[in-house]
């Protein structure tokens, strides 16, 4: 295993920093091999007329669904043999556009196949309203009588338990129609913030000139030591944004009527029940999860308060909340960092060891930052092939960890599409970031064990900070945020740039208090979260997810052998599960309480710690200057 990575290196490809790549610089190797999924766009397009054949052929099972058991058993696998093939249809388009989102040829592709898909929620929408009529006690007896028809037990009881919310035949079809332009909010957001996008150029103080795409603008405010090349790069950055920002504001407008249209639409009450209710979530987890947040950022003031100190600095802004404290300039080459992924997860096991190390083998990942490439970094969990990864690698220690991260979600991905039928191959998000989290506090462990140093130690805990910071209370802080959004529109109150700027204004004060000094055009930095455009009622369950992992890692780090090995054991049980059960019924298997607060409260008792710990190091080096009196020079 470890040779067979080893070979990968045999010759290095780095990208030159600060300025931008071309796709067909890069070497084969660092792309992902997209055949598994489908062999070329002829291959493509007959999986497209399949898929849009099985879609025709839905509505004969219309009126069959309450005659036996047979016939339900037959609908149901007609319905996952099509939503099968929009997996291949879908990802083979999606993920070559991400390569080059400036290519209108295959946008208009991927544009077919959500036209397609439109066109399967027409086909289907009699289906729920259908299956509901027939008495759950005569399925439950069919399930009883069929052991192939008990498969999908858990599909239907937990459709009944939607059943107060869903519409008749001809609703349903209603509801269906608005598939068409549910997406367009998100699908504008990522025109304007990618395909359209203009990045700025800055001059830094050294003279060198930084075109600030995504992936350079992190790098320079998680490397660059000069406190003025950081405000040049934040201000112009998110000047990007503030020059459309009436545009944005309009956008999430367009999310947050979406959203309460349809919530109004099923008989929610609120926008959070109805993003709540499939999973069986009660709304005070949401509303508990803020609360303990906000009542808990004093470690997390204590922190930046800390780093005002450490970086001598006379003002302390959110442009300088990334930059080391240790000053150690390491870049960490793609290469060097493979065979550290796979030895950080020996806890877990040698077979999956192998899975991690099959990842970086069959490339199933696409590595570095090039011109048109989607932003950010994702894992794609496409059935009938494997996962595949999008990363736009820049040598920083986050991205590292970003690539573990993003290895953990493949591999719950893996476990799970290996474990479960196609009903239940797909995980939910709540639980989906636990995976992922808890695959960062693994390498993170490695890391540290192998510190030979001070300043390699202040950076790993410093990273372990961060990731508390910005994955419980940061998440939280977004979560608040479009929680109140929402709320704006439930009560029929206007949401313009002007009322968005002064909610996400005041969550900074009320979550970092006067440790980070106001910046104005902090207030209009709500538009440059994705996820608010994509995927509401999202980024509250990266801190329950990141709560789970702190209870998880726990056992994983025993002294106690019998005690790591039951914890391995659950966890693993964990990923294989898939969607199979309601997400807090999975993770209690796992051994995690998510009902109960202190399983919160936790993590700010681990940000206190960590805080103190690297107080004592860096005073210990004596790194931590007095605070400037006021109009002292940096």
């Amino acid at each position: 295993m470890k040779s067979s990575i080893t070979n990968l290196q045999s010759s290095i490809f780095r990208p030159r920093a600060g300025a931008e790549t071309l796709r067909s610089a890069i070497p084969e190797r660092y792309t992902w091999d997209l055949s598994a999924i489908c062999r070329g766009w002829d291959d493509w397009e007959a999986c497209y007329q399949e898929l849009e054949t099985a879609i025709a052929a839905m509505p004969a099972f219309e009126g069959t669904l309450g005659r036996d058991g047979a016939a339900l058993l037959a609908a149901l696998g007609a319905q996952d043999r099509a939503e099968a093939l929009m997996y291949r249809v879908w990802y083979f388009a999606a993920l070559t556009y991400d390569q080059d989102q400036r290519d209108n040829t295959i946008n208009a592709r991927r544009q077919r196949v959500q036209i397609l898909f439109s066109k399967h929620a027409q086909a289907t929408s009699w289906f729920n309203p259908e299956l509901l009529a027939v008495p759950l006690d005569t399925i439950q007896a069919w399930m009883e009588a069929d052991p192939d028809l008990a498969v999908y037990r858990f599909a239907i009881e937990s459709l009944f338990h939607e059943q107060e919310h869903v519409l008749d035949a001809q609703g349903e079809r209603l509801l269906s129609y608005a598939g068409r332009f549910a997406g367009v909010p998100n699908e504008a957001y990522t025109a304007l913030t990618t395909a359209d996008v203009t990045y700025p150029t800055i001059t830094l103080a050294a003279g060198e000139t930084v075109t600030l795409t995504y992936g350079n603008y992190r790098a320079l405010l998680e490397t660059n030591r000069n406190q003025e090349d950081r405000a040049a790069a934040y201000r112009a950055f998110h000047g990007t944004f503030a020059g459309t920002l009436n545009t944005f504001a309009t956008l999430y407008n367009g999310v947050l009527q979406r959203d309460w249209f349809t919530a109004r639409a099923r008989g929610y009450r609120s926008t959070l029940e109805a993003a709540l209710h499939a999973n069986d979530i009660p709304t005070s987890v949401v509303e508990t999860l803020i609360g303990v947040a906000r009542d808990g950022v004093a470690p997390l003031r204590r922190y930046h308060a800390l780093r005002k100190r450490a970086l001598g600095v006379q003002e302390y802004k959110l442009f300088d909340t990334a930059v080391p404290l240790a000053a150690v300039d390491r870049r960490y080459a793609y290469d060097e960092v493979l065979e550290w992924v796979v030895a950080s997860a020996a806890p877990l096991g040698s077979e999956y060891q192998r899975h991690v190390t099959q990842a970086f083998e069959d490339r199933w990942i696409d590595v570095f930052e090039h011109g048109g490439k989607r932003s950010g970094a994702y894992s794609a969990p496409v059935y009938g092939a494997h996962p595949y990864m999008l990363l736009n690698y820049n040598e920083t220690l986050d991205a590292v960890f970003t690539l573990a991260h993003e290895m953990g979600h493949s591999m719950h991905t893996l476990l799970a599409h290996r474990a479960q039928p196609f009903r239940y191959a797909a995980y939910e998000i709540f639980v989906a970031e636990v995976p992922s989290t808890l695959s960062e506090a693994l390498f993170l462990d490695f890391m540290l064990a192998r510190a030979t140093s001070p300043e390699e130690r202040v950076v790993l805990l410093q990273h372990a900070i961060d990731s508390i910071a910005g994955t419980f209370f940061t998440q939280v802080l977004f979560a608040d945020c479009e929680l109140q959004a929402h709320r704006l529109v439930e009560q029929d109150q206007p949401v313009t740039a002007d009322t968005l700027n002064a909610i996400y204004g005041a969550l900074l004060n009320a979550y970092y208090g006067d440790a980070i000094d106001a910046e104005e055009i902090s207030r209009v930095t709500w538009a440059r979260i994705p996820h608010f455009f994509a995927t509401p009622y999202y980024v509250y369950q990266y801190a329950t997810c990141f709560a789970s992992t702190a209870w998880l890692m726990r056992d994983l780090r025993s002294s106690n052998e019998g005690q790591r090995a039951g914890a391995v054991r659950r966890y693993l049980d964990l990923l294989s599960a898939g969607g199979s059960d309601y997400p807090i019924r999975l993770l209690a298997k796992a051994g995690v309480d998510l009902t109960r607060p202190d399983t919160v409260s936790a993590v700010v008792a681990e940000l206190d710690a960590l805080v103190g710990e690297l107080e004592r190091t860096l005073d210990g080096r004596g790194d931590l200057a007095a605070p400037q009196p006021a109009g002292a020079p940096d």
